[in-house]
């Protein structure tokens, strides 16, 4: 008998909801308690773009304060590679470069927008058997994070029209070989859908 209550019951509540939003909404759970990879990103402005902007990335050559070495132009990888599924006109910077210069290249590219980028703090902590080798450190050991923050700004004006800061952190199901630059993808994608009007769903 308690076994059929017990059916019972959950093919109501399955009822109720969609497969997928449910598993939307245990993921959200696991990533909101630290099991999986999280990200927290705040804009200064709710404007959206055009979706047929030509919009060119750049990152600043500022490399990170602490332990953590980035491969070099990874956040302008990671935002194209995000951006190119929303926005057909969207072209990388080959290597980090400063705004004067990155603006100077958007424009002689015909960019509508600048969207640049840096990594502002990131945290590499132990993660497999080669890093602990490598720092012998145990009490470094546990999850990566780090902070990108993003200025978006017009060309032909030069005028900020936005600026984010994404804050990131590795989940504890995850943090195995992680990196603080494999947690990029997913919050740079949002923030291109964001820039559309489209939700995270």
């Amino acid at each position: 008998m308690r076994s059929l209550v017990l059916l019972l019951a959950v093919l109501a509540l399955g009822g109720c909801m969609n497969v997928s939003d449910m598993a939307e909404g245990t993921r959200y759970h696991m990533s909101d308690v630290g099991l999986l990879d999280h990200s927290d990103s705040r804009r200064v402005n709710n404007i959206r773009i055009q979706p047929d902007s030509f919009i060119y990335i750049a990152q600043g050559a500022f490399a990170p304060p602490g332990i953590a070495s980035p491969r070099p132009n990874v956040v302008a990888e990671e935002a194209f590679n995000g951006f190119i599924e929303y926005f057909p006109m969207v072209r990388r910077a080959r290597a980090p470069e400063g705004l004067d210069a990155a603006m100077g290249e958007a424009r002689a590219a015909g960019a509508h927008y600048l969207l640049y980028t840096r990594f502002a703090k990131a945290d590499d902590r132990i993660g497999n058997a080669d890093d602990l080798i490598d720092q012998e450190r145990s009490d470094r050991l546990g999850i990566d994070s780090g902070v990108i923050q993003i200025m978006l700004i017009e060309t032909s004006t030069q005028y900020l029209i936005d600026t984010a800061r994404i804050k990131s952190r590795g989940g504890l199901l995850t943090f195995y070989d992680n990196r603080p630059e494999d947690l990029l993808g997913p919050p740079l994608e949002q923030y291109a859908r964001s820039l559309l009007g489209l939700s995270d769903q």
